[in-house]
């Protein structure tokens, strides 16, 4: 009878010839490439379960993902929204900040005398009182700044400080009703006082003759007299001219150059002698005051008017000398109309003409 557990080959045994077929299969792959093919299909054919094990992974993650950067999302997008207001910001001080530097380089660019020296001041803060009209200053007596010094901007005359504090001053502006300011007419150097009638008014010329000759359109600057204003800087240009027949003299208005109510930066003045200094003769102030004009405002100058050049009409005859005299007075009504005297020949014995002699 045949046993039901036959014994077959040691253990030993069968592991060795495993061992030797291992090693026969790992030489025969490596030198000879037996198995490659094998090799390439069996991963085919285990591939789709790689995709399957993996698929509840690759949900997870994209769940995952999808929350997130929805949260990165909102996140940049209130970053980014943060910096674009940032940048506006700073897009809107870039453009205040190249304003402030035209204005500093017109004031800078104002025109001095040699003996003057100017000193850039801002605006603090301006009078609340509608019957006061001053505005303070970032200037004070530690800067040099004095009661009485004129203030200025790129435009023309703005006022005079009135108080001095440390660090702080008080600025009169010319439009202010107590404020006088002494004035000379670019165009024919009549000097005049004008008077401030509030910021939302115009400067008032009052009680001068009604044969006074100051016209719509003159401009205005400073004189020089009284030592406080240096000539020439430009003050107002006349607005209107009004006859009164009651008082018999005329009242005359005349607009700032300065807006008084838009001011941010000031110049301060400091004439080199301001106790010895003495007015100039009116060329003088008018040929300074052409000059700043040019510069700061040359649409209010007025046009150069040259003299016509006078024309001599001069007739050859046979005379023996050749030559005319012209009479004043004697010419025809045609050549007065003209306005060109009307030549008076000699007479054939080269006499000389009645009025000639």
């Amino acid at each position: 009878m045949k046993p039901i557990f036959s014994r077959g080959p040691s253990l030993q045994l069968r592991l060795f010839l495993a061992v030797i077929f291992a090693i026969v299969l790992i030489v025969a792959d490596s030198r000879l490439n037996v198995f490659s093919k094998v090799r390439t299909f069996l991963d085919t054919a285990i591939s789709p379960f790689f995709f399957v094990a993996n698929g509840p992974r690759d949900v997870l993650d994209g769940v995952s993902d999808t929350f997130t950067s929805r949260e990165d999302l909102q996140k940049d997008n209130q970053a980014l929204r943060q910096e674009l207001l940032l940048k506006s910001s700073d897009l809107l001080l870039l453009g205040q900040l190249q304003q402030e530097n035209n204005r500093l380089r017109e004031l800078l660019g104002s025109p001095l005398r040699g003996d003057e020296h100017k000193m850039i001041t801002q605006v603090l803060s301006t009078e609340s009182d509608p019957y006061s009209y001053q505005v303070v200053i970032d200037k004070g007596f530690q800067n040099g700044v004095y009661e009485g010094q004129p203030v200025i901007n790129d435009r023309g005359v703005v006022g005079q400080v009135v108080a001095v504090a440390r660090n702080t001053s008080r600025v009169l502006l010319i439009c202010d009703t107590s404020h006088s300011l002494p004035i000379q007419v670019l165009r024919n150097d009549i000097r005049v006082i004008a008077v401030g009638s509030g910021c939302t008014d115009d400067l008032q010329l009052e009680y001068l003759p009604r044969d006074t000759d100051i016209r719509v359109g003159d401009v205005l600057v400073t004189s020089g007299l009284g030592g406080r204003f240096p000539e020439g800087y430009p003050v107002a240009v006349v607005s209107s001219v009004t006859i009164d027949d009651q008082r018999a003299n005329t009242v005359i208005q005349a607009h700032p150059t300065v807006g008084l109510q838009r001011l941010r930066y000031l110049l301060l003045l400091w004439p080199s002698d301001r106790d010895d200094d003495k007015p100039l003769p009116p060329d003088e102030v008018r040929r300074i005051a052409k000059e700043r004009l040019r510069q700061m405002m040359p649409q209010v100058l007025p046009p150069e008017t040259t003299p016509a050049p006078v024309t001599e009409t001069n007739t050859t005859t046979p005379a023996a000398t050749g030559t005319t005299t012209p009479v004043s007075g004697a010419a025809p009504a045609s050549n007065r109309n003209n306005n060109r005297p009307a030549p008076i020949t000699r007479p054939a014995s080269g006499q000389p003409a009645r009025g000639g002699q």
